[in-house]
């Protein structure tokens, strides 16, 4: 599974944007998909995920309620919903991708065998 990471950008506080992750490879469908973000001199932490068999959703706190996942298998992609951005939010993007058919650890990097390259999302106060 290949992934390509984009829509970040530049947006003021309270602003939207839109992350998208395409995958290639037919096993897309059948692969927990996750974001993660890493922010200058912070570790990388999650950010949300979404599962391949029910499309069941997960979310970290400082996110929940603001940001949305979903996934549309047909066009092998992932989308990350960002509402109501705060400074706090600016980071680097990384879209990950599950070994397909494996349910498990959706909220822990070192999980997904497959990564994207990142998209920079800065927020201005």
């Amino acid at each position: 599974v290949q992934l390509q990471a984009s829509g970040g950008g530049l947006v003021e506080a309270g602003g939207s944007l839109r992350l998208s992750c395409a995958a290639s490879g037919r096993a897309f469908s059948r692969s927990a998909i996750a974001w993660f973000r890493q922010a200058p001199g912070k570790e990388r932490e999650f950010v949300a995920a979404i599962s391949w068999s029910d499309s069941s959703t997960y979310y970290a706190d400082s996110v929940k309620g603001r940001f949305t996942i979903s996934r549309d298998n047909a066009k092998n992609t992932v989308y990350l919903q960002l509402n109501s951005l705060k400074p706090e939010d600016t980071a680097v993007y990384y879209c990950t991708a599950g070994r397909p058919g494996y349910s498990g650890s959706y909220t822990t990097w070192g999980w997904y065998p497959y990564r994207g390259q990142g998209t920079q999302v800065t927020v201005s106060s």
